[in-house]
């Protein structure tokens, strides 16, 4: 027999208080530069569970946030859960009509929100059913509004008690957390994460081979705090007494740059177009980056090249990883086995390229047209996963009947996996490119145009054509440098010794930049919408 200790979030953060209180967590905020420990984050942290409790908010109510990357921000992260309320963290980019949608369809009781997105809220308050309490953070005055009742963050936290004891009588399987799919298509989708399955995607980072985040390491969370927990990443920190850097607002390539600079930041991570603009800002500036032990990729596959970039150039370890806002989001990290090491160069950068293998708890199978596909790196299907950090299905939504079957998360994304059991994204199931009955991969071949040393971005989308049913189009936002000097035959003549002759994209276009949701992720239904309209009187392009 062993104790039945429930797996909760209230335990991480005072694991921090009692074992690492003098630790710093450096915070940017429109006034400045603020640093606080432990100590001090878990005081205010029971001052505002406090607080809420006084404005009535009952156990699995949702509180919604609406934040940049702050002190404040993860003051929220466990003062919600640990008082067994549910932390639902907004999307501060998605349009009003997508805002309002998700506050409503999470009857969230109570907002907090950043000053500077104030803006945004009054403009859809109207629309807001089910909520009580706006209580802005910031520390100035608040904002002139005829909005009631409107609290100021810091106001209300001098009522709350620095002592407030986190009740311990919740259960592991009660609600924690909840965060909606960006939505390239249709409403966004809500994902409930439990205080068990926190715990445990938090327990992951710290695996050697996951991410290894320990005490000594510094984190800067550069994926939004609004978006998949920011990969989990401040739960983990937190816990394991990292010292945490959150940039705030101005999350730009040379701020980070800066940051990593002056921080001596050991571990960051984000979406590839956040690394691609830091390339160009490295290129043009002189920092000091060695203190960089692991950058990590993720959300979607990140060229080569760019990887080639960092580790060659740079010499910043690179990692890639694979998630979803429905996988919390960690399914797979690329850390190279042992007898790996000792590969090429050329191999460990192919090797680099991939997904990487599943991470401890999570477990996956690739399914085709005729079943389960063989882990030959070259049979392709859709990936599913299972594991205690990965939904089983959205927060009263009916689309769950088709993303979970049978105990399994349907991802949508289609792989390959290797015979050491590494993943690769082959493509989205609605990207892949069938033509003449061969499926092409865009993701191979936006891969293969990054090498080009004039290429800044590379999008490959599908046009309809009459005889081979869908071909290929090339969408390429070209270096500063290199623009009007590089031509579409160039590009051409690059990809043909890489590809097969069927695999070359009828057309190549120039464009000053591609179209992105909310996240920084590509949004190529609008490129595949867009190029359609252009090409939907032409046979052949």
């Amino acid at each position: 027999m062993m104790m039945d200790v429930p797996l909760l979030v209230a335990p991480m953060l005072e694991r921090a208080e009692r074992l690492f209180p003098k630790k710093e967590i450096v915070s940017l905020t429109q006034s400045g530069t603020y640093r606080y420990t432990y100590a001090e984050m878990g005081r205010r942290t029971r001052q505002l569970a406090s607080v809420l409790k006084q404005l009535g908010v009952q156990k699995g109510e949702r509180v919604g946030t609406l934040a940049w990357n702050d002190h404040r921000h993860l003051e929220a992260y466990f003062a919600i859960p640990g008082m067994g309320a549910v932390l639902h963290t907004i999307n501060i980019r998605l349009s009003p009509e997508h805002l309002a949608y998700v506050i409503n369809h999470a009857k969230d009781r109570v907002l907090l929100i950043d000053v500077t997105v104030w803006p945004l809220v009054e403009k859809i308050r109207d629309q807001l059913k089910t909520v009580e309490y706006f209580v802005v953070m910031t520390d100035g005055a608040l904002p002139e509004t005829t909005v009631q009742p409107l609290y100021s963050y810091e106001k209300l936290l001098k009522n709350g008690d620095p002592e407030w004891k986190f009740p311990r009588e919740l259960d592991e399987n009660d609600p924690a957390g909840m965060c909606y799919t960006s939505a390239t298509t249709g409403k966004p989708k809500g994902v409930v994460y439990t205080q068990r399955s926190i715990f445990l995607h938090s327990m992951s980072l710290g695996l050697a081979d996951v991410l290894g985040l320990s005490e000594s390491d510094t984190c800067l969370s550069v994926v939004p705090m609004f978006h998949v927990n920011a990969w989990g990443l401040p739960f983990a920190a937190t816990w394991f007494g990292t010292k945490q850097v959150l940039p705030g607002p101005q999350m730009t390539p040379q701020n980070i740059a800066k940051l990593i600079n002056s921080e001596q930041v050991t571990v960051t991570g984000g979406v590839p177009t956040i690394w691609i603009g830091m390339l160009k800002e490295l290129e043009q500036n002189d920092y000091d980056l060695s203190s960089l032990r692991k950058l990590l990729f993720g959300g979607s596959a990140a060229p080569k090249s760019m990887i080639q970039a960092y580790e060659e150039k740079y010499g910043i370890p690179v990692v890639h990883a694979y998630g979803m806002t429905e996988t919390s989001p960690v399914v797979s990290v690329c850390n190279l086995k042992s007898h790996q090491q000792s590969l090429s160069k050329e191999e460990r950068l192919e090797l680099k390229s991939k997904q990487g293998i599943p991470a401890p708890g999570v477990e996956i199978k690739v399914v085709g047209t005729d079943g389960e596909v063989a882990w030959n790196g070259q049979e392709m299907g859709e990936l599913l996963v299972r594991g205690p950090w990965i939904a089983a299905g959205y927060f009263n939504d009916e689309r769950s009947e088709k993303a979970f079957q049978d105990g399994w998360l349907h991802t949508g994304d289609v792989v390959t996996v290797d015979e050491e059991g590494a993943i690769k994204i082959v493509d989205r199931t609605k990207d892949l490119i069938k033509s003449g009955g061969e499926w092409i991969s865009s993701v191979d071949l936006e891969d293969a145009l990054m090498a080009h040393e004039a290429v800044y971005e590379a999008a490959v989308v599908a046009v309809p054509h009459k005889k081979w049913l869908e071909r290929p189009i090339a969408c390429i936002v070209l270096k500063d440098d290199f623009v009007g000097k590089v031509s579409d035959q160039d590009l051409l003549d690059f990809l043909k010794p890489q590809v097969a002759k069927w695999w070359l994209p009828d057309a190549i276009i120039f464009m000053k930049e591609l179209p992105k949701n909310s996240v920084g992720k590509l949004l190529k239904r609008a490129l595949r919408e867009e190029m359609k309209a252009r090409f939907a009187s032409k046979e052949s392009v």
